[in-house]
């Protein structure tokens, strides 16, 4: 089934929904909770980021990037899950899947690159503090995000003419919520170690080389802060890290279990890839208010001041 020699709107069908229908009310319900706080912690996240001036630093411009990037993210499939999750028939046409596939791949590779980003941001503060307002200007900042998403959206485009251009079985069977690389890899009709080496080749440029960065700049973070007397200021500098690596050690474990694998090795992946497509996205606000005390003072604003405006 190739662009070729098949119409576009050839269908393909999504096997992994449950088909008792008391499951499928209770993964709508579950989905559509997941969803929600997904869509309520980064809207908060942005919202306060921009309400409060003290906040208008490079830190937090990243972190409120990062929020829009995984609210786009998730808007991509999470929708679409929702409603195959009611609907009898659970389908979707070749380009639907393709342009699904390349969106989802795009800001995905796009939110690993700005988490790569905000670890050179902690880097500078950390290594290079006197010149941390030279280096980190809004310019910068700017740039590095639009990088990030560029930069993903070139390899998601790259990758996905490349699947949809190989040859697929009869089958149109995927086994999955959704047009990810490796359920629909499953349907290549062919064996081609070339193939399987590209899809692996484009993963690792997406995941690999922006956790490279981040491993990177973390070594030589680690080895600024052990030259440090103070204990105080080790402790200061690990903790404006913190809730960095543990966003970036989910993320990044998730990521590289479903793509930097051969594909033989793919089996039933659904429940993984719900973890970093609902998961990570409504984990990393709740990780960066509960572990960030101006962040969580700049919430607690916001939410204080809408509910006045309420009683008014």
């Amino acid at each position: 089934m190739t662009w070729g020699n098949h119409s576009v709107m050839m269908q393909f069908v999504f096997l992994a929904y449950p088909s008792c229908p008391e499951l499928r009310v209770l993964s709508f319900l579950g989905v559509s909770m997941a969803y929600a706080l997904i869509i309520t912690g980064n809207v908060l996240i942005v919202v306060s980021i921009q309400a409060e001036a003290r906040l208008h630093v490079p830190m937090y411009y990243f972190l409120g990037s990062l929020s829009g990037v995984e609210m786009c993210y998730t808007a991509v499939v999470v929708p679409h899950i929702l409603a195959n999750t009611l609907q009898s028939e659970k389908t979707i046409t070749l380009l639907g899947c393709a342009t699904q596939m390349a969106f989802f791949i795009a800001l995905g590779s796009a939110d690993c690159f700005v988490l790569a980003a905000m670890a050179y941001d902690r880097y500078v503060a950390i290594c290079h503090p006197l010149k941390y307002p030279l280096i980190m200007t809004l310019t910068v900042c700017v740039r590095l995000v639009v990088a990030s998403v560029v930069t993903g959206l070139f390899l998601s485009l790259q990758l996905v003419a490349f699947i949809f251009s190989l040859p697929f079985c009869q089958a149109r069977g995927i086994q999955h919520f959704f047009c990810d690389v490796p359920p629909v890899m499953q349907l290549v009709c062919t064996n081609s170690h070339f193939h399987e080496l590209s899809v692996l080749v484009a993963a690792t440029l997406a995941i690999a080389v922006p956790f490279f960065l981040i491993t990177t700049s973390y070594a030589f973070i680690a080895a600024t802060v052990l030259k440090m007397h103070s204990a105080a200021g080790r402790h200061r500098a690990f903790s404006t890290c913190s809730s960095h690596l543990t966003v970036v050690l989910l993320q990044y474990g998730c990521c590289a279990f479903m793509y930097l694998r051969p594909r033989s090795s793919y089996h039933q992946d659904q429940f993984i890839s719900l973890v970093y497509t609902l998961g990570t996205p409504m984990l990393n606000p709740l990780i960066y208010t509960l572990r960030n005390s101006e962040m969580k003072g700049a919430i607690g604003k916001v939410l204080t001041r809408n509910c006045g405006s309420l009683r008014v």
